[in-house]
């Protein structure tokens, strides 16, 4: 019998026909997509409990999260592609439906067409649990009928909530009202619903991973630009509060390029505000201080500077070295290093070389 006691998978069907109306699409993104899961008939142990799909109405962003108790669950579970759609594959997981449902959604075929293609092909069905959303907003699951309980999933406007192995019935639900309830940017409604998921009972094994990906409505044609957020905690006591905390961090240096950005454009106003809004966000991270000060120094505001750079010094000598070193790539000039680090570091500090 399978890992978890379900019931062995059923038999393997034929490959689908594709679904009638599907627009057709270019061989090389459809003909390897659609084919048997022939290396799966036996399933792979549970590695997932809760997780959510959805697609932001207001930015058309696209986006997936999960947490689980099983190590880094993000590298099995969550996938997804700017401006094609986000995929959740859990419960006996198969990660191929991430990839191969991606590929069907680019080709054209809505979220419910490719799923039902790719399920239709696979001989575990009956206990898999997938969730895609594509870039228009519509949603499929499958919740196969073995998955171990508690499972199901909740749909809404452009969202789906699905988990399996519940400490109780009532995680899905609470997932769905947090998401329709939460307001601000997709990543942190995201989030909302693994806190409300894990309040509600979450996981009957505990909880070690969770993972958040994020990623535009529209792609750029530039991939490191097309994903917003890709975040993950691998193993950790309390994964969703890591997560939560680690969203703030990277908000904080959203904020810190937003800065560096207004600096080259010489709006020194905006500037100002986004390092502060970093620095208010992570006030301990000598990181953010630390190039807040040297954005400061190197744009001719060498006093405003001199506070954030004797905290960061005070914490930890080594940046004064750093600092030393901002000369040779045009960082900072020789005479405001040299002011730098007798004002800041101490009149004790040698001079910059």
């Amino acid at each position: 019998m399978p890992a978890g006691g379900c019931a062995p998978p059923a038999t393997a069907d034929p490959p689908a026909a594709e679904p009638a109306g599907a627009p057709a699409a270019p061989p090389n993104r459809r003909a390897g997509a659609v084919a048997a899961f022939g290396d799966t008939a036996v399933p792979r142990r549970p590695v997932h409990t809760f997780s959510i799909v959805a697609r932001d109405p207001r930015t058309g962003d696209l986006g997936v999260a999960v947490q689980s108790h099983w190590f880094s669950v993000g590298s099995v579970v969550t996938w997804a592609e700017a401006g094609v759609g986000a995929v959740a594959t859990q419960s006996f997981a198969e990660p191929a439906y991430g990839p191969r449902g991606l590929q069907l959604m680019a080709s054209g075929m809505s979220a419910r067409a490719a799923l039902d293609a790719l399920v239709s092909v696979d001989p575990a069905r009956d206990v898999r649990q997938v969730a895609f959303v594509d870039a228009r907003g519509e949603v499929a699951v499958h919740t196969g009928k073995a998955c171990i309980a508690e499972a199901g999933h909740v749909t809404g406007d452009g969202f789906s909530v699905q988990a399996n192995m519940m400490g109780n019935d009532r995680v899905v639900p609470a997932m769905a009202r947090a998401f329709r309830r939460a307001r601000g940017p997709l990543a942190e409604r995201l989030v909302a619903a693994l806190e409300a998921g894990q309040a509600a009972g979450g996981d009957i094994r505990g909880r070690q991973s969770a993972a958040l990906l994020v990623v535009r409505g529209e792609a750029t044609g530039q991939p490191w630009r097309d994903r917003l957020v890709d975040l993950r905690v691998e193993d950790h006591p309390a994964p969703v509060a890591e997560l939560r905390r680690l969203l703030t961090v990277h908000r904080a240096y959203e904020h810190m390029n937003d800065g560096d950005a207004a600096m080259e454009r010489k709006d020194m106003a905006a500037a100002l505000r986004h390092y502060r809004a970093a620095a208010k966000l992570a006030p301990d991270n000598l990181e953010i201080v630390y190039w807040h000060a040297v954005a400061l120094a190197s744009n001719g505001r060498l006093a405003q500077s001199l506070p954030l750079f004797r905290k960061v010094f005070a914490a930890d000598a080594n940046w004064i070295e750093l600092t030393r070193r901002l000369e040779r790539p045009g960082l900072l000039a020789r005479d405001a290093i040299e002011t730098i680090v007798a004002r800041a570091a101490g009149a004790g500090s040698a001079p910059a070389r």
